[in-house]
């Protein structure tokens, strides 16, 4: 490589951007660990993928003894990981949605659109089951790992919702009562202010 071209390489990697992920995986998984969300055992992960997600950006917790997620979670996260399997066509689903709507095949967003998943079958507002500090910062994680499905959220749905209509569109049997969102008496559930 000539030094023209190696000038133009350092350039290109001091101007791209830094990929946020590591930094969205570790507040998930903080957050999960002080019970600041609702996500399952290993994140709703199986243990390779959990294995790997750990190996790949937290290295310390990979090397620990015993199986990091079991050893350091309350019986909360255990008794969600039952919940997950017994909701798992439905996590499925969801999982699918978003793979279908990612960036590219990453292991990142591969691991994040199975989190995303498990977060979806908790009772609150996304953001927060995720962990995460707010609605802005989750459809910035949205927008950077599933651009294809993030972008068709043009009236600012909440997300939940909005991945569910989308599995009533593609006739996944998850029925909206309403005919349109317009005549919905529960439109403030779907695009209200989410506090």
């Amino acid at each position: 490589m000539n030094a023209l071209a190696l000038r133009r390489a350092d350039s290109a990697a001091a101007t791209a951007p830094l990929d946020p992920n590591p930094a969205w995986l570790a507040q998930i998984l903080a957050a999960q660990r002080a019970g600041r969300s609702c996500l399952p055992l290993r994140l709703g992960l199986d243990q390779a993928d959990y294995a790997a997600l750990l190996a790949a950006h937290f290295p310390a917790l990979a090397g620990a003894p015993g199986a990091p997620a079991d050893g350091l979670l309350d019986d909360g996260h255990a008794l969600r990981q039952e919940l997950l399997e017994l909701r798992r066509d439905e996590w499925m689903e969801l999982r699918d949605l978003l793979l279908a709507g990612r960036r590219g095949a990453t292991p990142a967003a591969d691991w994040l659109a199975q989190i995303v998943a498990a977060a979806c079958l908790g009772g609150n507002h996304l953001w927060r089951d995720l962990g995460l500090a707010s609605r802005l910062e989750l459809r910035e994680l949205l927008l950077h790992n599933f651009p294809q499905l993030a972008q068709r959220n043009v009236h600012d749905m909440r997300w939940k919702k909005f991945f569910y209509k989308q599995l009533c569109e593609q006739d996944g049997g998850y029925v909206c009562r309403a005919p349109s969102c317009a005549q919905c008496p529960t439109h403030h559930d779907c695009f209200g202010e989410e506090l």
